[in-house]
């Protein structure tokens, strides 16, 4: 194990890549900015109880997330565990680390595969969770895990290619996900919602909604949790909800997040409250922006201002996209008023 060092994650220990420097050049992928996408993901699967999935991590790397899975799901939610990775050195890092957790590789519950991502989907015979997290788009993934995807099954996508979906790079983002950005402050809402509704279409085309439960942008990366519906009325439903936002779009405008299950999710750090707390609705108002566009001499702190827009009889959140972001449903004009007064 000369290349790797250990490292403790959550629950678990594992033999890591010794590089510093993430990308996808290593000889073993591991990212280690992406332990609260792990940790998030292990917390809803508990806060949704269900029993005896099958799960299926097509893009393994070092076996982290399925490992972590194994440790820290409670008992009974996991039947079988499929870990895959096209990298050689890949497939035998998830025996050592298994083993280094004292995890029996050859239990009827675990199989490790080293095959294509996509050759390893198409010859499943169906998982009730696939884990799609790759570095850059999930977009050549969508078509095999999408039709692998188990009625009722639920569908973790990660895209870490932000440039486009925020708007940087305007061209590739209407290439790779058939929608037009926008680069302002609302850009990761909006290039979140894209990514939402660029997974939904592909979902149409095998009958299948897919119904975001609980989606956010963090670290440079984008992550949603979808569930999966069989039937083409839902689908005929999703499709009504992706309209153009502005000068942006289309985009999915419904929920981001189902509210009943994130309040059970057992986790109590800043950013997850944030998400707790945040109301469901399309867009948010950015302070300094309106106070500088409409030349507003008053500097109220945010949160005086939400008392204010809830005493007005409004909703209001904070919003995980922006510190100095406000999500309510009140219009602009008595927003006005309020920053004025």
């Amino acid at each position: 194990m000369e290349k790797f060092t250990k490292k403790k994650e959550g629950a678990v220990e594992v033999f890591l890549p010794s590089e510093s420097k993430v990308s996808k050049d290593l000889p073993v992928f591991y990212n280690p900015v992406m332990e609260y996408n792990r940790t998030l993901s292990i917390a809803l699967l508990n806060a949704l109880d269900e029993k005896d999935l099958q799960l299926a991590f097509p893009l393994s790397g070092t076996g982290v997330r399925g490992i972590r899975f194994i440790r820290e799901l409670k008992k009974g939610i996991i039947k079988k565990v499929y870990f895959n990775d096209i990298d050689e050195e890949a497939a035998k890092l998830i025996k050592k680390n298994l083993a280094l957790n004292n995890i029996s590789k050859t239990r009827p519950g675990i199989e490790i595969h080293n095959k294509d991502a996509n050759q390893f989907l198409l010859e499943g015979k169906g998982f009730d969770y696939i884990d799609i997290d790759p570095f850059g788009s999930p977009n050549k993934f969508l078509n095999n895990a999408i039709e692998r995807l188990s009625r009722g099954g639920i569908l973790a996508v990660t895209a870490t290619d932000t440039g486009a979906l925020c708007g940087t790079y305007k061209d590739a983002c209407l290439r790779k996900y058939w929608a037009i950005p926008m680069h302002t402050e609302e850009m990761h809402e909006i290039g979140l919602r894209i990514l939402i509704r660029k997974v939904q279409l592909v979902g149409t085309q095998f009958e299948k909604a897919l119904i975001p439960m609980l989606s956010y942008d963090k670290d440079h990366y984008m992550r949603v949790f979808f569930r999966c519906i069989k039937a083409k009325k839902d689908c005929d439903r999703v499709l009504q909800k992706h309209e153009h936002y502005r000068s942006a779009g289309p985009i999915w405008t419904g929920e981001l997040c189902d509210k009943k299950i994130i309040r059970k999710i057992d986790l109590d750090d800043k950013f997850t409250r944030l998400l707790k707390d945040e109301i469901n609705a399309l867009g948010f108002y950015d302070i300094p922006s309106l106070i500088k566009k409409h030349k507003i001499k008053k500097q109220k702190k945010i949160d005086q201002i939400l008392k204010e827009i809830k005493r007005s009889g409004y909703r209001a959140s904070r919003t995980h996209f922006s510190l100095q972001g406000i999500k309510t449903n009140m219009p602009l004009e008595q927003m006005l008023h309020i920053l004025n007064n």
